[in-house]
């Protein structure tokens, strides 16, 4: 089982990374509190990782934080939560406020969550509660550099972003235009997904 990558950044979207370890390229599913935190391409770049297996395939998931990682494992731990709604959760909503919902089991917000429905959102506040204690402090606080690249392809980019995330493609469209009008200089693709989420409702 791989529980942590560590090599060159060959590739980077806000859904998946592509890690070279020696020459030999790894596909790795990750949310997006981790792909704000990536660094340029073929920069160095270390995921904590979790290697999920079925009958048909073996899929990597990789975190920035060995914290993230942990979260990620809780959230699979529950009933009908697999692994990709568990990515959808970590990039729609931030930790220390998945945290609050859960507290205060805001079924209204976490329902909010692309992906999650009434009935999911119901068991995240009910079998969460305790069991994140000890992996929330300093997760999510920290802020991610603007990388201030050129913006050519980002709108594409940000747009498959959102759509993966359960967002309808109509509306993220017209979301990304009015962020890109607010924002008419350089704006990197990771503060374009940012903006673009604070405008859903």
């Amino acid at each position: 089982m791989i529980a942590q990558l560590r090599g060159q950044l060959a590739k980077k979207s806000p859904n998946l990374a592509v890690v070279d370890v020696n020459g030999v390229g790894y596909a790795v599913n990750i949310p997006l509190s981790t792909f704000y935190k990536l660094p340029n391409l073929e920069g160095p770049v270390a995921l904590h990782i979790h290697t999920h297996m079925t009958e048909n395939a073996l899929r990597l998931f990789g975190f920035f934080t060995e914290d993230e990682l942990k979260i990620f494992e809780v959230l699979i731990s529950i009933n009908k939560v697999g692994p990709k709604l568990a990515l959808a959760i970590l990039s729609g909503i931030s930790v220390p406020e998945l945290a609050a919902a859960v507290a205060g089991n805001d079924v209204v917000r976490l329902s909010a969550i692309p992906g999650v429905g009434q009935k999911t959102a119901e068991r995240l506040a009910l079998e969460i509660k305790g069991k994140l204690d000890g992996l929330l402090e300093g997760v999510g606080s920290e802020k991610s550099p603007a990388n201030g690249g050129p913006l050519e392809g980002a709108l594409g980019d940000a747009l498959s972003a959102l759509a993966n995330l359960g967002y309808k493609k109509a509306e993220a469209e017209k979301i990304l235009k009015r962020v890109r009008q607010e924002n008419p200089g350089e704006i990197s693709l990771e503060q374009l997904i940012k903006e673009s989420l604070k405008h859903f409702s």
